[in-house]
C-alpha cells in the first residue's frame, strides 16, 4: 500500500515560483512511474509531469514543460515539482500519484488509471 501526502502550495503572483512536495510511505520501489496531475474545479483532472521510478526519466504536459521540473528524492522519499514561471492559467489543486500498472502518461486514460491519490495542494496564481 502507498500513501501520498502533497506540500507545498500557496498563492503568489504571475511569474512567481512555488516547490510542490510529495511525501511518499509504502512500497515506492513497486512504482513504474510517478505524477503530478491538476484539477479545476468543473475541469477534468489533467496530467502535469511524470517520472519513471527506473532510470528517472521525464514527461511533461506541453504547456508546462520549460517552466516545471518533476523530480524525486529517494533519501528523503518524496516526488517534488519546481514550478516557475508560474501563470494565471496554473491555477489549480495539484495532486501527486502513482499507477499500481504500466499506465505512465498523461492523458486521460492514464489518468483514470491512476491507483494511489494524495489529498492534494492548492495553487493560486494572480495577474
Amino acid at each position: 500500500q502507498v500513501q501520498l501526502k502533497e506540500s507545498g502550495g500557496g498563492s503568489v503572483q504571475a511569474g512567481g515560483s512555488l516547490r510542490l512536495s510529495c511525501a511518499v510511505s509504502g512500497a515506492m520501489y513497486g512504482l513504474w512511474c510517478m505524477g503530478w496531475f491538476r484539477q479545476v474545479p468543473g475541469k477534468e483532472r489533467v496530467g502535469v509531469a511524470g517520472i519513471y521510478t527506473s532510470d528517472g526519466s521525464t514527461y511533461y504536459l506541453d504547456s508546462v514543460r520549460d517552466r516545471f521540473t518533476i523530480s524525486r528524492d529517494k533519501a528523503k522519499n518524496t516526488l517534488d515539482l519546481q514550478l516557475n514561471d508560474l501563470k494565471p492559467e496554473d491555477t489549480a489543486m495539484y495532486y501527486c500519484a502513482a499507477p499500481r500498472g504500466r499506465w505512465c502518461g498523461l492523458g486521460a486514460k492514464d489518468v483514470a488509471h491512476q491507483t494511489y491519490w494524495g489529498q492534494g495542494t492548492q495553487v493560486t496564481v494572480s495577474s
